[in-house]
């Protein structure tokens, strides 16, 4: 079972140029880093990083043009349980 969250966590808009091939979007780092600061993670360079989905908005663009948004991916894979003495077969 994963550890999903049902919140979810808006942090840009963007909007869909040159027939599809690029999405050009903003993002509120403020934001980000005050409500995703949970789903930061440490890279094996030692580097942050944090997964962000960019999604084509479901009825078009908006009011401002925005065809897009971003949002926080906000999955945790389940902690890896250590074994015990208790676990092994014999």
């Amino acid at each position: 079972m994963s550890n999903k969250t049902t919140d979810k966590i808006y942090v840009g808009n963007g909007v869909e140029k040159f027939d599809g091939d690029l999405v050009q979007f903003s993002l509120n780092l403020t934001k980000l880093k005050q409500e995703a600061g949970d789903y930061i993670f440490d890279g094996k360079t030692g580097d942050k990083f944090v997964t962000l989905k960019v999604v084509k908005k479901r009825n078009g663009a908006d009011e401002y043009g925005k065809t897009h948004y971003v949002e926080v991916d906000t999955w945790k894979p389940e902690a890896k349980k250590e074994k015990t003495a208790d676990d092994l077969p014999f």
